[in-house]
């Protein structure tokens, strides 16, 4: 019989002195936010990481993640946080989170190493009591089959001696509305009594918990959520392929179509999917499916559909080019925006590299524009930055517009671009201190919506 299901340990009392000896193992844009947020609602927080340029920044109140400002860490060292690099402040943890990175392997499948070591280090601090919580995004299986066994090298049982659970990190990266502590936590515990301590830990910051049966549902709740969005991107991105052939406006097909106040959720197409979870995420459940002896049809098409979409960046600017007399190989082409997503410097994952590299390999001479990145490279190569937005759109035979930084606005684009691509659609919305967009906005020669 499990030593866990025969002798729980039972969910120890949380008072705030003993709830504020936290430690987090991680501190990026999971990590810090998380840290912050518990800091402010009293714990003692200790945050850990190898990087010490991370670490010695932090304690110098230097924030490295865009949703806090060195303000905000200047806040949480005068309420007691500190970051370390030495795993000895785990010995003294009652709660520790492990928010390392759990990116892709060569071979396609979950690159566990930081997850794996993080979890050696606390097996080598570990005492009786004290709650473990992976946030780190995985396959299902992992806290119990991977991180559980190496915990329990330290002699104590997880369940028995110690609790163990999953959280699905929720951070969305320069989200204005939705933070740790209004977006609800899920939580998943090896026993009832480890969800049951998880779930008090983020009880003491977090609005609203959500307690999931186990790990593994736990950890399948983050993975559907990201390949529910990676499908249907794919689903709107291919639709936009043979739209463009149709002489169809896909982009008023999807307004029209979110008019219905029920059973339709509005995607659009763009240049590719960035950032860590879309791309990311589904490979790790389609990996786990694949021990099964199955193929994960749906994140398969979903993937080749969504990693296509720079191709078809590069055919729609030449189509632009050539109906202009001009031919990418002699033409200076200006990218606006090369981070994953809307005001933020976070470049992981960005479709703008890949569209850059094809571009380069064409022949085109290439300039960049981004108010969050002062410089970039392209497979170990400066991309060249303007600073000054309306002489670059002016002196760009073609402008391909990836990430709407808010700056980008449809009235300035118009205004000085030769020739524009719009893969986001920025054309057809309407600005406050703008009339609003109309059909017809995208549709001046020489300017395009993807």
């Amino acid at each position: 019989m499990d030593a866990a299901a025969s002798n729980p340990v039972p969910a120890p009392e949380q008072p705030a002195a003993a709830v504020g000896d936290l430690v987090i193992i991680g501190l990026g844009y999971v990590g810090l936010p998380l840290a912050a947020a518990a800091s402010s609602a009293g714990l003692k927080v200790t945050g850990l990481d190898v990087n010490e340029r991370v670490v010695d920044g932090l304690n110098n109140a230097v924030s490295h993640v865009d949703d806090l400002s060195g303000d905000d860490v200047r806040a949480m060292l005068d309420r007691g946080f500190r970051a370390e690099t030495d795993a000895s402040v785990l010995g003294t943890a009652r709660t520790i989170v492990i928010c390392v990175p759990t990116p892709l392997s060569p071979e396609g499948g979950p690159d566990l190493g930081a997850v794996t070591s993080a979890a050696r280090s606390i097996a080598a601090h570990l005492s009786p009591g004290t709650l473990v919580i992976l946030e780190s995004t995985t396959y299902p299986g992992t806290t119990e089959e991977v991180v559980r066994p190496l915990l329990e090298e330290s002699g104590l049982v997880a369940g028995a001696d110690f609790h163990l659970a999953f959280s699905p990190e929720r951070i969305d990266p320069g989200n204005p509305t939705f933070g740790v502590v209004n977006t609800p936590k899920v939580v998943g515990g090896l026993t009832p009594e480890c969800g049951e301590a998880a779930a008090a830990f983020y009880g003491r910051f977090v609005n609203t918990v959500v307690r999931a049966r186990g790990t593994r549902e736990a950890e399948m709740a983050k993975l559907l959520e990201n390949t529910y969005r990676h499908v249907n991107i794919a689903l709107v991105n291919e639709m936009a392929i043979f739209c463009q052939e149709l002489g169809v406006d896909l982009w008023d097909s999807i307004a029209a179509a979110a008019t219905k106040p029920f059973g339709f959720q509005a995607f659009y197409p763009g240049p590719g999917v960035g950032g860590h979870c879309i791309p990311i995420d589904p490979n790790y459940l389609s990996y786990k499916v694949k021990t099964l002896g199955y193929p994960f049809r749906f994140v398969e098409l979903a993937q080749e559909i969504n990693g296509r979409m720079p191709s078809y960046v590069i055919q729609r600017a030449q189509e632009l080019l050539n109906e202009s007399g001009l031919a990418l190989s002699r033409s200076k082409v200006l990218l606006l925006g090369v981070t994953y997503k809307a005001d933020i410097a976070d470049q992981r994952e960005s479709p703008a590299r890949p569209v850059a590299r094809k571009l380069l390999a064409k022949g085109a001479t290439l300039t960049y524009h981004d108010p969050h990145v002062d410089s970039w490279q392209v497979d170990g190569t400066d991309v060249e930055r303007s600073t000054d937005l309306d002489r670059a759109l002016a002196e760009a035979d073609l402008t391909i517009l990836l990430t709407d930084h808010g700056e980008y606005r449809p009235k300035r684009l118009e205004e000085y671009a030769r020739l524009l691509l719009d893969t986001r659609g920025v054309l057809r919305r309407a600005h406050p201190d703008e009339s609003p967009a109309a059909p017809s906005r995208a549709r001046r020669e020489g300017i395009e919506v993807l």
